[in-house]
């Protein structure tokens, strides 16, 4: 290339630098983002999704972002720092559970949770048949039979003295015979533990008629109105920044591993499988529409976000950077050099 082509090469890409720079601020930004999208959504009324991607892309994205992503321990506990943040923002004080949650969405809830009677029985089973609960009411029979015997029952209320005779008795009679009570209490107990398969059969029976809709209904609506008033600072008193630092570092923990389980790949796949199943061969703008993804939508969000950072970045030197790195191959290439020289 001849000094003169070469000197007017540097002045066409000083120009079309210029020129671009223009182009990548105010105004014309804004008209370009408005005639690209513009465009994009055009061919969104064409190109469909199985064109664009497929499942196995998509899995393959979460595969590598979601499950094999080394996370830094910094997020834990930056999760950690802000989770605090927020419990001890003045909103919390501010703001009631009502302000939240409204009464006609509670009892939406109450009502779409009164349909599923069978998810309900089968947990009041599997309560009744939990060896804590067995063993509560045992202990509970217990007391309450050792109690009638000794101090409650009708003849020891009806005649003075006839308890502490009772009592007095029990004590003698323990002095005769030595191991009498535990004796005693072996048999009820034996029998009890004869008794308790009837007595737990009877109070599954009794809950399942006695939590009837109406009764978890007024029940729950009941404590919601005792608690729709109360603040949620209110709520939260006893969860200090160390139990919330805990409860944050255990659900990272629990993330670490779930990430990584067959329930969570079969969970992702079955998302990504029914999205390709039902979109895969519409065209793109269906999605979008699906979604509520609109031509203003995604334009108010470029306008809020891309144009304020285009503009510290061209403040930062970086636009033009980018700009003239693009250029400078092209004009100094041999192709741009031929030209000239033979427009010389």
């Amino acid at each position: 290339m001849s000094d003169r082509s070469t000197d007017l090469a540097s002045k066409l890409l000083e120009q079309h630098v210029k020129h671009e720079l223009a182009a990548l601020k105010g105004a014309k930004l804004r008209k370009f983002f408005e005639r690209e999208v513009s465009e994009l959504l055009e061919h969104a009324e064409s190109l469909t999704l199985n064109r664009l991607s497929s499942v196995d892309r998509v899995m393959g994205v979460i595969q590598r972002v979601v499950v094999d992503m080394e996370l830094d321990a910094g997020i834990a506990e930056l999760a950690a720092e802000t989770a605090t943040a927020v419990a001890n923002a003045p909103v919390q004080q501010e703001t009631t559970l009502g302000d939240i949650v409204n009464r006609d969405q509670a009892s939406g809830v109450v009502e779409e949770l009164l349909q599923l009677r069978q998810q309900r029985e089968r947990m009041i089973g599997e309560m009744m048949a939990h060896p804590v609960y067995q063993e509560l009411v045992s202990s509970l029979v217990y007391t309450g039979l050792v109690n009638y015997l000794y101090e409650d029952n009708l003849l020891a209320k009806s005649v003075p003295g006839v308890g502490s005779m009772m009592k007095f008795g029990k004590k003698m009679a323990n002095r005769a015979v030595p191991g009498l009570d535990e004796t005693f209490e072996r048999r009820i107990k034996a029998w009890l533990s004869d008794s308790l398969p009837g007595l737990i059969a009877r109070s599954e029976h009794f809950l399942n008629q006695a939590l009837t809709d109406d009764e978890i209904r007024d029940s729950v609506m009941t404590a919601w109105e005792a608690l729709e008033g109360r603040t949620l600072a209110e709520l939260q008193e006893g969860l200090g920044d160390g139990e919330m630092h805990a409860f944050v570092g255990l659900g990272y923990e629990f993330w670490l591993h779930f990430r990584h389980t067959a329930y969570f790949e079969g969970c992702a796949r079955a998302v990504v499988d029914h999205l390709f199943a039902k979109y895969g061969g519409e065209p793109i703008a269906v999605l979008l529409a699906d979604l509520g993804v609109t031509r203003e939508l995604i334009l108010e969000e470029l306008n809020a976000h891309v144009v304020p950072i285009m503009d510290v970045l061209r403040e930062e030197g970086y636009v033009e950077a980018v700009v003239r790195r693009r250029l400078s191959s092209f004009y100094h290439s041999a192709a741009t050099r031929k030209l000239l020289d033979a427009n010389g």
